[in-house]
């Protein structure tokens, strides 16, 4: 799916609607001192092998993709997340 790069959009800070820049959410890096990351090493670690299944086949061949809007007055960014597609792609 093509999205446009500038899309005119509401936003709740300036209470307007302006042409706001569209970009795609990328996950940061993992840190791997999380408290989630460590306790899941834990449970991972000794004798009883991997704490979940490991998949064999993967139950779905999309992923939920979230667009990121970013007001050039205010610079405030509002995410628009759940659009399950296979490919998206910024166009001009």
């Amino acid at each position: 799916m093509n999205v446009p790069k500038e899309m005119n959009r509401y936003c709740p800070k300036c209470k307007t609607h302006t042409l706001q820049k569209v970009a795609l959410y990328k996950a940061g890096k993992r840190r791997g001192s999380a408290i989630g990351e460590r306790r899941h090493e834990e449970d991972k670690k000794g004798y009883g092998g991997q704490k979940f299944p490991k998949l064999a086949k993967p139950a779905k061949t999309t992923k939920k993709q979230t667009l990121i809007f970013t007001c050039p007055q205010c610079k405030k960014k509002t995410n628009k997340h759940g659009i399950r597609l296979r490919k998206l792609e910024l166009v001009a």
